[in-house]
């Protein structure tokens, strides 16, 4: 029976949540200073020029809260800490410099590329020898884990497209997890999305609608980041054949939304890159709600998930049925929204 240090658990969303709301202010300083200014756009729904530069304020959070309880509890593995950190930090800078010069699509992945690949050999990856009649499959390790983290930490880039909903969406997230991993007992990653849960609602006071600040690049793949690399080291290490069940789930909105995306642009010979207005989010606006009831209709729909993860976890099996269902009414409500879109465009 492992036993969990609550004092810690809270004291890094503490320090996280007022680290992050304490350095927005600097940050949308620095992001006026250096240029980092998102002008509105026709597939944007901001009216007026904002600096998107707020992820500085989450990194910043995220990475001193980390690094202070590693220096006090050192119960994580040192290589895999120091992988996790400099991957880390290799995506918050490529995310300035993409703020700052709006980088090329290739570029930006081969550099997620190397961050995830340096996660990796550090020793963190998705141990696929636990599934049953996968010992096989071992050797894939690595490749499932290189698009596991890039995959998550672009799902997340692309959901960024309301005030305040990529951090309320990644704080649920991660709160699911820290819940999943309090459960198997993993105590670093507990503490890791305790204070990527701080970061996130530390950020949202001046991101939500009307929003002060963007967190921009720099925030939202720094957030799919992390959120891959914990599910890592939480969730997969303790639920072996649902591990992919509830990982999927408990990031489920960015997950979803980002296939759909995919399709969707495969069907019409696009690019799978390319930025369009065909996003959940982007449908809800287009169908008449407001942004604000666009985002926590969001919330809603990620906290669910969040609570099927949960609910699988703990190995209930009426809840595959449960969750089978969410997949279905996820798709119906996806297609109604293209359907319906597409129809008034006509």
């Amino acid at each position: 029976m492992v036993e969990h240090n609550w004092l810690l658990y809270i004291a890094a969303f503490a320090s996280a949540f007022a680290i992050t709301l304490v350095t927005t202010p600097f940050a949308k300083w620095l992001s006026v200073k250096v240029g980092a200014i998102d002008y509105p756009k026709d597939r944007g729904v901001h009216k007026k020029p904002m600096p998107r530069m707020g992820g500085v304020a989450i990194v910043l959070g995220f990475l001193v809260t980390v690094l202070m309880v590693y220096y006090f509890d050192r119960s994580m593995d040192a290589r895999q800490f120091a992988g996790f950190i400099i991957g880390a930090v290799l995506i918050a800078g490529l995310g300035v410099v993409d703020d700052m010069k709006n980088l090329p699509a290739k570029l930006k992945f081969c550099v997620q590329i190397v961050a995830a690949l340096i996660v990796v050999f550090s020793g963190t990856r998705i141990q696929i020898v636990l599934w049953p009649v996968t010992a096989a499959l071992q050797k894939f390790s690595i490749p499932i884990t290189l698009i596991w983290i890039v995959g998550v930490t672009n799902a997340v880039n692309l959901i960024d497209g309301l005030d305040g909903l990529a951090a309320g969406v990644t704080g649920i997230a991660a709160v699911s997890l820290m819940v999943l991993c309090i459960i198997t007992g993993t105590t670093t990653a507990v503490v890791l999305t305790a204070a990527l849960a701080g970061a996130c609602l530390g950020f949202l006071p001046r991101n939500f609608n009307p929003a002060e600040i963007f967190m921009g690049d720099t925030g939202s793949t720094f957030l799919g980041f992390v959120l891959a690399v914990t599910s890592i080291l939480g969730v997969f290490k303790g639920y072996a054949l649902l591990a992919v069940v509830v990982s999927v789930f408990c990031i489920g909105l960015p997950i979803f939304d980002t296939i759909f995306a995919m399709l969707r642009r495969m069907a019409k010979n696009q690019p799978i890159m390319q930025a369009d207005r065909g996003h959940l989010h982007h449908r809800l606006i287009d169908r008449g709600c407001s942004q604000k009831q666009a985002v926590l209709i969001m919330y809603a729909i990620s906290m669910f998930l969040g609570l099927l993860a949960i609910f699988i976890a703990v190995k209930d099996s009426r809840i595959f049925m449960v969750a089978l269902l969410t997949v279905i009414v996820l798709s119906f409500i996806i297609y109604y929204f293209n359907a319906h879109i597409k129809n008034k465009n006509q």
